[in-house]
């Protein structure tokens, strides 16, 4: 796992290089890239006394990184939000919940996440579509569907590979609705702890 971030770190410094200009790029990669380092944990079997501290300790981090900013190239300098932070204390949260008795759970959140709201961010400034705004927050149709689409996906896909106890399909749309609804709500990187936790709790209750 350490070595998995430390790649995607270096990979986000590379991509800040190679376009400046281009700031959500590298942050996005690190954001859609943390994903899949649960399934990691899942598939070795890593013990809930380390995924916890590791978790905790990578969150710490981000908040320096947040003050200090040690490493630019994972934080958007161009708006105020706490998301990095929310994301990290989201996972910590989970971890600490349900690992590793429920880790399909704890994956749900953070891969929608990772994924739906990352890609949004990648797709919504790049596709041309009708926008609004949510308490100041941009927010797009393109970058709507792909927030939906990406967790639809990420769901089912989990619900197939993960074995049961699985919400049915129906509950896994509903499921992904929601995710898609919280989104909006994104003042300050606030999406960033409240779709987790939903999309986690929610598959819980459901499955």
């Amino acid at each position: 796992m350490v070595a998995w971030l430390s790649l995607l770190s270096a990979g986000a410094l590379l991509l800040r290089r190679r376009w400046p200009e281009q700031r959500e790029w590298s942050r996005k990669l690190v954001h859609i890239g943390a994903g899949p380092v649960v399934l990691i944990a899942w598939a070795f079997g890593v013990d809930r006394l380390i995924a916890v501290p590791a978790a905790g300790a990578v969150t710490l981090l981000a908040a320096l990184n947040h003050r200090v900013r040690v490493l630019p190239a994972i934080e958007d300098v161009d708006r105020h939000s706490y998301g990095t932070i929310a994301y990290g204390a989201s996972i910590t949260l989970l971890l600490w919940w349900w690992w590793p008795a429920h880790p399909a759970a704890v994956a749900a959140g953070v891969l929608v996440m990772a994924f739906g709201d990352g890609l949004a961010g990648l797709l919504g400034p790049l596709i041309s579509s009708p926008s609004w705004t949510v308490l100041g927050e941009r927010r797009s149709l393109a970058g709507t569907a792909a927030m939906g689409l990406a967790s639809l996906g990420v769901l089912l896909g989990l619900g197939l590979v993960g074995g049961p106890p699985a919400p049915a399909p129906a509950a896994i749309a509903l499921i992904a609705l929601v995710a898609t609804g919280l989104e909006q709500w994104a003042l300050l990187g606030i999406d960033n702890f409240t779709v987790p936790l939903a999309v986690a709790g929610l598959w819980r209750v459901l499955s």
